[in-house]
């Protein structure tokens, strides 16, 4: 039975076969149709520029995540300001867990060496504290409800906050 040490993390292709792999993952409401109609609308043929990413055991799609680039004129959660990645729903087939696929996953992006924001559910969050993500302090207006987690190469911080900065200038 193969594991994380047999395969290899590869950039998927936008395709209508894709497409059925995807819907081979469980379903997890609003954010599963987003994918699925992101991944509709961009089909163009074995498209290289696809933002999906996925481990293959056979011609099985076993995990698969979303990974874009963010510019870093649109960074406010990083110091220096940079480009950054946001990963996007990480997910491994159920057969195939607990065997660092997902691990895997993560590693490749972090082997770009830019900072990463996630939005982990509540189940992940232990997964990702372990791969060296923290809870990013939460600001109203730049997350809108969410909790996003981060995860920074070296030479990197995070942001302070508006709330930080405040708290900083009503105390001189």
């Amino acid at each position: 039975m193969a594991d994380a040490a047999d395969v290899k993390v590869e950039r998927l292709l936008i395709n209508y076969k894709t497409l059925e792999d995807f819907k081979k993952f469980q379903a997890y409401g609003n954010q599963e149709e987003s994918m699925l109609r992101d991944l509709e609308n961009n089909i163009v043929e074995n498209d290289s520029e696809s933002p999906f990413y996925g481990i293959y055991i056979g011609n099985t799609l076993v995990a698969r995540m979303s990974l874009y680039k963010q510019s870093k004129k649109y960074d406010r959660y990083f110091e220096p300001p940079q480009d950054y990645l946001i990963l996007w729903k990480l997910e491994v087939l159920p057969q195939y867990r607990k065997r660092g696929f997902g691990r895997k996953m993560v590693e490749f992006a972090q082997s770009f060496n830019l900072p990463i924001k996630t939005n982990p559910n509540m189940e992940s969050r232990e997964f990702f504290e372990k791969m060296g993500f923290k809870p990013a302090s939460y600001e109203l207006e730049r997350d809108f409800g969410e909790n996003p987690y981060i995860w920074m190469p070296e030479g990197v911080k995070e942001a302070e906050g508006k709330s930080e900065e405040k708290a900083k200038t009503n105390s001189k």
